[in-house]
Order: C-alpha cells, then sequence, then structure tokens
C-alpha cells in the first residue's frame, strides 16, 4: 500500500499567534504573563526560536493546556523539517533484517554498493528474478514445488544464503557426467583414504571423477551447517563447511552426504536437508527417513556397527588406547574415527579427546573452497 503525505505543519508559533487572536491579548500581554521578553516570545511566534519544555510548560499554564500539547506540536514541525532520510536506509534494512547482508560484503559474495545495485546484486546472488520470489523477505515459499516440506521447515535464511553460495561456487566448476555406478565402486577407495590424514586430500578428487562436486565454504556466523547435497541440472553437489573441524566428523559428514547422492535425496527439490550435526552423529529422533538412512549408513560406512558394538561389549567400561589401536586396525579405519564413534555410543565425549583432530588443513588446498582467507570468484 502507497504512503500517504501528511498535511504541512506550521510552527507552533501560528498556533500561539492565533490563541492570542482568539483571547484578544496582545504579545505583551503573553509576555507578561510568561515573564519574559516581548523580542523573546516574538521570535517563537515567528518561528526563529523552537518552544523547549521549559516554555512548553509555561504556555500550558498560560493557556491552561497540557505542555505536552506544544511539545508534540515543536517535534512534529521538527520532523517534517527533518532531512529526508536517505533511500537506502530502507533498502539495506529490508535486506538485512533477513540475510547477513554485511558479512556477505566482508566475504566479498557482493559489492557495498548503493541502493540500486544492492536489490541487483542479491537478485543475482539468489538467482531470481524479483525480490517477492526470495523467501524470507517475501511470501515466497522455500520450495514451492517439494512434495515433503517438513524436512526444510528448519532451513533459516543465513542456511539458505551459505546454500546458494555453494551453488554460485559449483555452477564454475566443471565435472563429467555423474556416474552412480562409479561413486559405489569407489566408495572402498575413499575409505581406505581415510585410513591416513594425509591422504584426505585425495577424497574430493575421486568424487569429481565420478561426477560429484566437492565445495566446501566456511560457514556463516550461527548457521550451524555441515553438509548439503545440492542438485544443479540433475548433478549432484557436496557442500561442507568443515565447521566441527574434526576428524572423525570429516568421514561422518562425508559419507552421509554420499548417501544422499546415491538415494537422490533433494533431486526433485534441489538440495536435500540441511544436515547438522552434534557429537551425536547418530541421533534419529525425529529425522526424516532420508536422514535416517544416510545416517545409518554413514556409521556402518565409518566403523561397521556389529564390529563395534561387540568391541564396546567386550571391552567395556574400560576401553583402554591400545584396545582402541589395535581394533582400528583390524577395521583398517583411522583411530580418530573409531573414538568418535565410541564416544557417540557411550556419551563419553572427553574420553581421548586427543585424537579429536582437525581435517581442515588436510583439506583446504582443495580448488573450490570460499573462506578461511580464500575467496572463490564467480560469475555474479
Amino acid at each position: 500500500m502507497a504512503k500517504t503525505t501528511p498535511p504541512p505543519v506550521d510552527h507552533p508559533g501560528t498556533f500561539i499567534a492565533e490563541e492570542l487572536e482568539a483571547r484578544n491579548w496582545a504579545q505583551a500581554d503573553l509576555a507578561y504573563i510568561l515573564g519574559i521578553d516581548v523580542s523573546q516570545l516574538n521570535r517563537l511566534i515567528k518561528g526563529t526560536n523552537d518552544v523547549t519544555p521549559d516554555s512548553a510548560v509555561a504556555l500550558g499554564e498560560a493557556f491552561d493546556m497540557s505542555p505536552e500539547f506544544f511539545m508534540n506540536l515543536q517535534k512534529i514541525y521538527d520532523l517534517q523539517k527533518a532531512r529526508k532520510a536517505d533511500p537506502g536506509v530502507r533498502t539495506r534494512a529490508s535486506w538485512l533484517s533477513a540475510f547477513p547482508v554485511r558479512e556477505m560484503i566482508k566475504r566479498g559474495w557482493i559489492e557495498d554498493a548503493e541502493p540500486g545495485l544492492l536489490d541487483l546484486q542479491m537478485l543475482r546472488f539468489f538467482e531470481k528474478n524479483s525480490v517477492s520470489d526470495i523467501p524470507f523477505v517475501s511470501d515466497a515459499p522455500l520450495l514451492p514445488h517439494a512434495a515433503k516440506k517438513t524436512a526444510y521447515d528448519k532451513t533459516t535464511p543465513i542456511q539458505y544464503t551459505w546454500l546458494h553460495r555453494v551453488r554460485k561456487i559449483a555452477e564454475g566448476a566443471s565435472a563429467p557426467p555423474y556416474s552412480e555406478k562409479m561413486l559405489r565402486d569407489s566408495l572402498d577407495t575413499i575409505r581406505a583414504h581415510m585410513l591416513d590424514k594425509d591422504d584426505l586430500h585425495r577424497i574430493p578428487s575421486i568424487l569429481l571423477k565420478c561426477g560429484v562436486r566437492l565445495v566446501l565454504v566456511e560457514a556463516l556466523p550461527g548457521s550451524k551447517i555441515d553438509g548439503v547435497c545440492v542438485w544443479i541440472d540433475r548433478q549432484p553437489v557436496i557442500g561442507m563447511t568443515l565447521r566441527l573441524d574434526r576428524y572423525d566428523n570429516f568421514c561422518f559428514v562425508i559419507r552421509h552426504e554420499i548417501e544422499h547422492v546415491l538415494r537422490q535425496d533433494g533431486l526433485e527439490e534441489t538440495f536435500s536437508p540441511i544436515d547438522e550435526f552434534s557429537a551425536d552423529f547418530e541421533g534419529s529422533d525425529g529425522l526424516p527417513e532420508c536422514e535416517v538412512k544416510a545416517n545409518q549408513a554413514a556409521a556402518d560406512f565409518c566403523v561397521p556397527s556389529q564390529l563395534l558394538e561387540s568391541f564396546i561389549v567386550r571391552k567395556s567400561p574400560f576401553i583402554s588406547e591400545r584396545d582402541v589401536l589395535n581394533f582400528s586396525a583390524r577395521v583398517e579405519i583411522n583411530p580418530a574415527i573409531v573414538v568418535g564413534q565410541i564416544q557417540n555410543k557411550t556419551k563419553k565425549y572427553g574420553w581421548l579427546r586427543k585424537y579429536q583432530t582437525s581435517s581442515k588443513d588436510h583439506l583446504l588446498d582443495w580448488q573450490f573452497k570460499d573462506g578461511w582467507g580464500h575467496f572463490a570468484p564467480t560469475n555474479l
């Protein structure tokens, strides 16, 4: 609805002059009543001087009116005279109310531009033709064609922003056609590269050969994202943040997202539900079926569940570091992954904490990344 322009408001001095006329008072009469000089009153009536709290109280007494009346007259007049607001204020406020605009500018995703260009940049960033098509700043649904929306209800504007950055980078990354068979056949090789931290950097290239682009985008503050499976022209993309920066977390999350790819989760919606993991990787309460299945596949991939449960039963309640190293060698996986799975099963998250080592240093050489001091150029 268009805003109506309020009628012009005169200075309070105009009202004072009209009140004098109605009461048949001269300026000298009111000056006498107020105990001020006539010239001082004359400047107030002409609008040279403004009503102050003190003069509002005195005028109220003189005219038997509330002092607030005179202060409100002055306030309305001052607001009318005030300089018109920068047109960019409303534009910036409307975007910032939903999206992390300042962080987007800081990371180079958009430029700090004048309002018209800000609108244009945000439209291009979200790949929309109109602001009315962008959720969170309009009534546009997040997923207009999704058959099941419950798995996406908790998606936040910050997560939506991060997701589009993943898409932008992936769109500029070339990849061969996706092959489900190649991806399934590569699972053993991917797991073998999880044995040694120095081999982690080989996993993105293996995925790329299968037609799966891995994009690493540093998490936005407050986003609580670990990974997502995105589909661009029916080609899969895995986006990850390395947010928790734990070796076992990376291995679990990457396999979780691979399962989404293999199951084609989110293909019709363009992305699967955005994944956020805590130390409890396998928690499934209230999760949609696709998430439960992806969790199960990731857990079994990292450490076969039957073998892990048998090991815990035999060795509990005192599982030594040597026990872990021997078991890790037997199942051919890095001890950090075994420790992470046992922590999850036993809920003892401080146990053998020294194995919760970083994965980031072994992955940030990957070409499709954004953040951590690196900016990925796109066609925005």
